[in-house]
């Protein structure tokens, strides 16, 4: 990507989207576009039409989603196959009909199938059954990464697609119910602290395994892909892993550390502990030249803080 180059950072207030936008200013980026909610509705087909025939970018990374947590998804599970297959159809068709030169669509791990093979390897997609409580949002992603590879195939056009695993890292969202597990624990513990509750319950076992990656790492190897490959070099989509997993109760544990909380942690199992397993086989990226750099208690350090600096800026309220 040239420098000059007009880029448009679709989701740029969240997680995902302002680790892309601190990685791109940081590479020396200086024509960047971003819109937030109030000024464009991604959902709103003419909206995005107008956008962009109206700025025309070069680049575009698509990270804007509706996300959530195994409540959230289990709660509103039509606006998340709703939202999320407008959002990606009105930014994907934009792009074909505007004329971008590349695009990086980005997926989540939960389209692969719940009893999926351990790691997860790209060839797993569309081999088994869903994980039923995210089902909608991974029916939403998959609808996604075969649009963008449908485009290529009958346009000709670059649009890549990026399988990150669970993500942690500054602008989460740190919603009681409707996050994902880390910002829920990291606030839960916190409140806690505050408190001085002698306990924490987190949801299901604990014997649950996931592997979590630093949005820092993801945003440098989402750059690392766009500035090196097309998408024909990459094939349908290309997993971004952290290289390795743990249960549940041992990042839990170290959230307790890292957050300061000193209490008994227990586990309600009448909660869903969700897949039983998910980590990713990240060697195709990692045989192309990129690694993750930030080691897990290092990464939630950094989580712990932007959420102490939310909850001081009062977007956070307790």
């Amino acid at each position: 990507m040239d420098r000059n180059a007009k880029i448009f950072i679709a989701g740029h207030r969240g997680l995902v989207g302002s680790a892309i936008l601190r990685r791109l200013q940081a590479g020396g980026y200086g024509n960047l576009v971003t819109r937030n909610r109030a000024e464009l509705d991604l959902s709103d087909q003419r909206g995005v039409q107008e956008f962009y025939a109206a700025e025309k970018p070069d680049y575009v990374f698509v990270a804007a989603a509706k996300v959530g947590g195994i409540h959230a998804n289990n709660t509103y599970p039509a606006d998340f196959i709703y939202y999320n297959l407008m959002i990606e159809c009105n930014l994907i068709h934009g792009a074909y009909l505007h004329g971008v030169k590349k695009l990086l669509f980005l997926g989540s791990t939960c389209i692969y199938p719940k009893l999926a093979p351990q790691p997860m390897k790209e060839e797993h997609l569309l081999t088994g059954a869903l994980e039923p409580t995210n089902e909608p949002y991974a029916v939403a992603k998959i609808a996604g990464i075969k649009m963008c590879s449908a485009y290529n195939r009958q346009y000709g056009t670059n649009f890549l697609s990026v399988m990150p695993t669970n993500l942690y890292g500054p602008n989460d969202n740190y919603h009681p119910q409707d996050s994902h597990v880390l910002p829920a624990l990291i606030r839960r513990m916190h409140e806690a602290k505050v408190r001085g509750d002698k306990q924490v319950t987190v949801w299901g076992t604990g014997n649950a395994r996931r592997e979590f990656l630093a949005s820092a790492d993801m945003a440098d190897a989402c750059v690392f892909l766009m500035e090196r490959f097309d998408a024909k070099a990459l094939g349908e989509f290309i997993n971004i892993g952290a290289g390795s997993d743990m249960t549940i109760r041992e990042v839990a544990e170290i959230v307790a550390k890292v957050v300061g909380f000193s209490g008994e942690l227990t586990y309600d199992t009448t909660k869903p502990d969700g897949a039983p397993r998910k980590w990713v086989d990240g060697s195709r990226l990692t045989a192309l030249g990129w690694k993750p750099q930030v080691l897990v208690e290092e990464g939630l350090r950094a989580a712990y803080q932007d959420f102490l600096q939310q909850l001081d800026a009062g977007t956070v309220r307790l």
